[in-house]
């Protein structure tokens, strides 16, 4: 029988609120067993950006990471951001060790080539990206990974990659060894068919219902990319997935089905 794994990613608005981060990672270094946290962080590094004159830019709702985004960006995720939380788990007495993708080459991606727009040094995952063996050793020696947003290529370039990619795949790499529990948390309780209405909220999710909301456009924006990516990870080795707001982390062993959405097959 395999160990169970909780792999989290955090986002939304809870990173830039000092009270509701604090409590998320208290909550996160309560989840028992082995655990991996993801952040993203892009507010912050946008307010920061503003400040020293570097100004972001979408296409798409997708970040554009010129050279001097991506430097802004590394400084951000993988320094101020990826360290604060590390040590903030500390004091959770989670003993947590920060990561991108170049340390110890854990996740090794390739530059986006896109013909109709130039991302930049934007970073996409192919196979073998994933590092499992080190992950694996980090996780055997009570370590929890906290891994933030930036990656590598191989070659000494550092790339900028989407934090909900990231714990997708790392998602699916580990589940040839873990029972794998992937959870986003973020600002909405789950998949909402009215954001304004909570009781719209769809406790769970299979994929015919998903592509008929999604038809309906009743699902759409940012929503279908994460939800895609779920069905995805369910179909390739992920044994739960759920989606919750990050104050219900704490409940998700106990009552996950009332407050958040259970995506299954």
């Amino acid at each position: 029988m395999k160990p169970e794994i909780s792999i989290v990613k955090l986002g939304g608005t809870a990173i830039d609120n000092k009270e509701a981060l604090d409590n998320f990672l208290c909550a996160f270094a309560a989840i028992p067993g082995y655990k991996i946290l993801v952040h993203g962080g892009g507010k912050i590094a946008s307010n920061i950006g503003t400040r020293l004159g570097v100004e972001a830019r979408y296409v798409n709702g997708r970040r554009i990471t010129d050279a001097s985004t991506l430097v802004l960006v590394t400084m951000v995720y993988a320094g101020l951001l990826n360290k604060s939380i590390v040590a903030h788990l500390q004091k959770a007495r989670c003993n947590a060790i920060g990561l991108s993708g170049a340390d110890g080459n854990s996740i090794q991606t390739s530059k986006r080539e896109s013909a109709e727009t130039d991302f930049g040094f934007v970073g996409d995952m192919k196979a073998g990206s994933v590092n499992v063996n080190l992950i694996q050793s980090l996780l055997s020696a009570g370590l929890t990974p906290v891994f933030n947003a930036i990656t590598h290529d191989g070659s000494g370039q550092l790339l900028n990659t989407n934090a909900d990619t990231i714990a997708a795949a790392l998602a699916k790499s580990l589940s040839e060894l873990f029972s794998v529990k992937l959870i986003y948390a973020f600002d909405q309780p789950g998949v909402m068919t009215n954001l304004e209405d909570p009781s719209s909220l769809i406790h769970t999710l299979n994929e015919k219902t998903f592509l008929q909301l999604k038809s309906e456009n009743t699902i759409h924006s940012g929503m279908l990319p994460k939800l895609e990516s779920c069905f995805d990870s369910l179909k390739n080795g992920v044994d739960q997935i759920v989606l919750c707001h990050t104050s219900a982390i704490e409940s998700i062993n106990s009552s996950a089905s009332q407050h958040t959405t259970i995506i299954l097959n």
